[in-house]
Order: structure tokens, then sequence, then C-alpha cells
């Protein structure tokens, strides 16, 4: 009785000291290249939803409530799929960001620290950043059916129905009164 209870006690201890290991029955190299896949467009995410926080914080102009709500709305829509990306990277058995720095070292969307920005540039900018994402969400798309991860890739789907909408958005918010783009 007291060796069962000992080698129980061994495999627990075993089971708690093991690193971070999700069952899934995609292979290594697929865990490997759809965690890299999707903690890229993670970070990408986090750049993105700062960067409409930021333009959102510092709008003005004769317009300012109207681009201040919109961007209210994008960053809410963009914050939602962090977690998601991040659990869905663990469910398949990846490691996720860690940190600021991780984030600053794999993202793709550039910041932008300037003091001041015309309303009009940042629609445009934030216009460029979610097509960006829509490309980058294409390319994990295509990792996903390589890897045959159909609920990665359905995921995915949803998102980059959801940049382009944003980009709609942003576009014709900022269309001139003779319907051309800015």
């Amino acid at each position: 009785m007291k060796r069962m209870d000992t080698e129980r006690q061994g495999k627990l201890k075993k089971r708690r000291a093991a690193p971070l290991a999700t069952p899934t029955d995609l292979g290594a190299e697929a865990t490997r290249e759809l965690s890299g896949v999707l903690n890229g467009i993670l970070a990408d995410v986090f750049a993105l939803y700062l960067k409409t926080k930021n333009f959102h914080w510092h709008m003005s102009g004769p317009h300012f409530r109207d681009y201040h709500v919109l961007l209210d709305e994008q960053g809410v829509e963009i914050f939602a799929m962090t977690d998601v990306i991040a659990e869905r990277v663990r469910k398949i058995g990846g490691p996720t960001i860690k940190s600021i720095g991780h984030i600053a070292r794999l993202q793709r969307i550039l910041d932008n620290d300037a003091d001041y920005v015309q309303p009009l540039d940042m629609l445009a900018e934030l216009r460029e950043d979610n097509k960006t994402l829509a490309s980058h969400l294409r390319e994990a798309h295509d990792i996903c059916d390589t890897h045959r991860d159909i609920a990665t890739a359905s995921l995915i789907e949803n998102w980059i129905d959801e940049a382009e909408r944003r980009t709609w958005f942003l576009f014709e918010a900022s269309r001139n009164s003779d319907g051309t783009g800015h």
C-alpha cells in the first residue's frame, strides 16, 4: 500500500514538473508552424489595438466625435481577438507571447509615436494596417490548410471579415466630398 502511494506521488510530481504540454492530434511541426504564425498575428493585433487606441485618444478636429467613437468601437473588436488567438495557440500545444518585448520582436504592424497626426492620416494609416493584418491572416490560413487545422482556419476567416469591415469603415470615413479617398 505504501509503495503504491509512493509511486503515485512520484508520477504526480513528475506530471507537475513537466513543461506545458497540451495533447493534440497535430504533429510537432504543425504545432510549431501554427504557433509561430499565430504568435505573429497576436503581436500584430496587440500593435494594431494600441495604435487604434492611441489615435482614439489623440483624435481632434471637426469630426472628432464620429472618429473617436469609430476608433473606440474598432479597438474593442481588435482587443477581443487577443485572448482567442492566445488560447488557440495553447489549445494546439504551443507557447504564446509572454511580454511587451516579445510583442515588439514579432510585430509587423508599425508603431506611430508621433506627437501629432492629422485625423485623416490616422484613418488612412489604420486602414492600411488593417489591410496588412488581413493579408497576414490569409497567409496564416494557408498554413492552417497545410496542416488541416480547420478550427484555427475558421477563426481566421472571421477575423479576415472583421479586418475588411474595419478597412471599409476607415475608407468611407475618410473619403472626400467628391467621393475620392484620402
